[in-house]
């Protein structure tokens, strides 16, 4: 759900900001409520997003490992920052002109912002797809156990000791 959000929310952007320039051409200010769509979009995909990497993680791993598993989601998230950071970077380099203008200028209405939601859009929706491949092929711990013949115990009934 939550890679759908990401994908919605970039078309969301991108729409809204070719809108945006379409208006500034003619003198027309934007109320900056026109943000809240995408800005909602992304939040409800990140929180969806996270909640379920968490869990998985948390579900997945051995019992004695849970911390790692929280130390192994964050630095997806921190890997995540720094491809993000290289993206800006590369569709900085590709797009400007002699470091003048492209999608990413300094000056919003010489830009084209639009097209860098749309590639941001473009990803995420990969992303979905290779993801979806991905879990449709997993077999989760449970299973897999149960397939071996091995029973797992309840982790309450053994914090109780029962």
């Amino acid at each position: 759900m939550g890679l759908f959000f990401s994908v919605a929310g970039m078309a969301a952007a991108a729409l809204i900001e070719r809108h945006r320039q379409n208006t500034s051409e003619h003198g027309v200010t934007l109320s900056v409520f026109l943000l809240m769509p995408q800005f909602v979009l992304v939040g409800a995909g990140e929180a969806f997003t996270y909640m379920g990497q968490l869990d998985f993680f948390l579900r997945e791993c051995p019992k004695g490992m849970k911390t790692m598993s929280t130390g192994l989601f964050l630095s997806t998230c921190a890997l995540g920052f720094f491809f993000s950071t290289l993206l800006v970077t590369i569709v900085d380099k590709v797009t400007g002109h002699n470091g003048h203008g492209g999608w990413l200028a300094d000056n919003l209405n010489d830009g084209r912002l639009d097209y860098f939601y749309w590639l941001l859009g473009v990803i995420s929706a990969i992303n979905l797809v290779l993801f979806t491949v991905a879990a449709r092929g997993y077999v989760y711990k449970e299973k897999r156990l149960a397939d071996a013949g091995i029973e797992l115990a309840d982790e309450e009934t053994i914090a109780v000791g029962h």
